[in-house]
């Protein structure tokens, strides 16, 4: 049994049999989110989409916190592993397997740059993730725009939900993500990455409307809501 919590902008833990996952840990920068990095769990595994800081945002000091492994591109893990924290670098493609759970890195088509103390440094390519875990697969498209490979992806994976970004400016937009939905061909549709800044304010029912008019199941969460999965 699985639970998946939505934390704000692209942030979400996951509870797979007692253990704890949490992607793009964005938490006490987040204007939106009411959650206390007190709140948060004793983290097994922290995965990180890309470099930018609302996706990086409090992992180092959860990791060490916890003594949790980090799961994120190699630029990125190196940078991170010179904080302090214990890293696996990923590539675009790599799958890695834990005991509970196994990742694999996807394309993004983003950019990613690590924000040290005011200096911009490269941070590798963007990436999206899919996790499987007690045989279910979810799909977090990370930050990025609509890009063809999309239809492989759901072609190669039975996607049972696809965390899609909606916030358009940055990333894909609503019509640019219920055309990826379309092509992922997942049981269901979470949109992410909105309403966090000006630049990204959507209406996430416009989208949850154009996603059910084309016969594809959608669910908005809020802030703190959580998912069970049987």
């Amino acid at each position: 049994k699985m639970k998946i919590k939505f934390l704000g902008q692209s942030c979400f833990l996951i509870e797979i049999n007692g253990k704890n996952i949490i992607i793009d840990p964005y938490l006490t920068e987040n204007p939106k989110n009411p959650t206390s990095l007190n709140e948060i769990p004793k983290l097994d595994l922290i995965l990180i989409t890309h470099a930018h800081s609302d996706h990086i945002g409090n992992a180092v000091e959860l990791a060490l916190r916890d003594d949790a492994l980090i799961v994120t591109g190699t630029e990125l893990a190196r940078w991170l592993a010179s904080k302090g924290a214990k890293v696996i670098p990923a590539g675009i493609g790599g799958k890695k397997d834990f005991e509970f759970i196994s990742v694999k890195f996807t394309q993004a088509i983003h950019s990613s740059s690590i924000n040290d103390n005011g200096q911009m440094l490269y941070g590798g390519l963007a990436a999206g993730i899919l996790i499987y875990a007690e045989g279910k697969t979810i799909y977090h498209a990370g930050d990025t725009a609509l890009f063809l490979d999309m239809k492989l992806i759901g072609e190669m994976n039975n996607i049972d939900y696809a965390i899609l970004p909606i916030g358009d400016n940055f990333t894909m937009g609503i019509d640019d993500s219920v055309t990826a939905a379309k092509w992922l061909k997942a049981k269901k549709y979470i949109p992410m990455h909105y309403n966090t800044m000006p630049l990204i304010e959507q209406d996430p029912y416009e989208w949850l409307g154009k996603i059910e008019s084309n016969g594809l199941a959608g669910e908005i969460l809020n802030y703190g809501d959580v998912l069970e999965i049987q």
